[in-house]
């Protein structure tokens, strides 16, 4: 009977990665799971000023495009090293982010925020209309070396040593009351 526990715990730490067909499939399974150990748009610290690298999935993009959000709300966009200008906005009652680049305007909701990861969601739905589902961009400093299936195993993996860790400490205190309650009973 104690093997059927001791599997069970091991089971905890051999959580597979999930498989899909593209990006938008992969995050649709991801997204829902490690969003809890995500931050929120008004914590922009998390965004500003740094070099995000957009990650895609087709396999016809070979751009290095990085992307800039600046504090006083400018947004840069460099696609091999040619530099575009515009805005972003946070609409912090509705929760949204709103980005503006020579009059193309687009809606996005928050999918996911790390020191790593910037996920956003495009407003609506871009499956129907054929368009990515997801604005995946992934800090420079680790992004240039990833391809898209293996920022979506960091990303996993991120949250799996996150779920172990609270998987030791659930076990080391019930370990100790269990201790605990074998010593005052003895």
């Amino acid at each position: 009977m104690e093997n059927k526990y001791l599997d069970k715990i091991a089971d905890a730490f051999n959580v597979e990665s999930p498989e899909a067909q593209d990006m938008d499939a992969y995050l649709d399974i991801l997204i829902p799971i490690v969003r809890q150990y995500g931050e929120d748009l008004r914590e922009d610290r998390y965004y500003l000023d740094k070099p995000w690298l957009e990650i895609r999935d087709d396999v016809a993009f070979h751009k290095d495009i990085l992307h800039f959000f600046h504090e006083d709300q400018e947004y840069l966009k460099s696609v091999n090293g040619d530099v575009d200008s515009g805005s972003w906005r946070y609409l912090e009652k509705a929760n949204k982010f709103i980005i503006d680049i020579n009059g193309n305007t687009e809606l996005y909701d928050l999918a996911f925020l790390d020191d790593h990861f910037f996920i956003l969601d495009k407003h609506g739905d871009q499956q129907k209309l054929g368009h990515a589902k997801y604005f995946v961009m992934v800090s420079e400093r680790i992004g240039k070396n990833l391809e898209w299936r293996e920022a979506m195993e960091y990303l996993f993996n991120k949250y799996k040593n996150t779920s172990n860790f609270f998987v030791i400490v659930a076990l080391v205190v019930l370990l100790t009351v269990a201790i605990f309650m074998i010593l005052s009973l003895g």
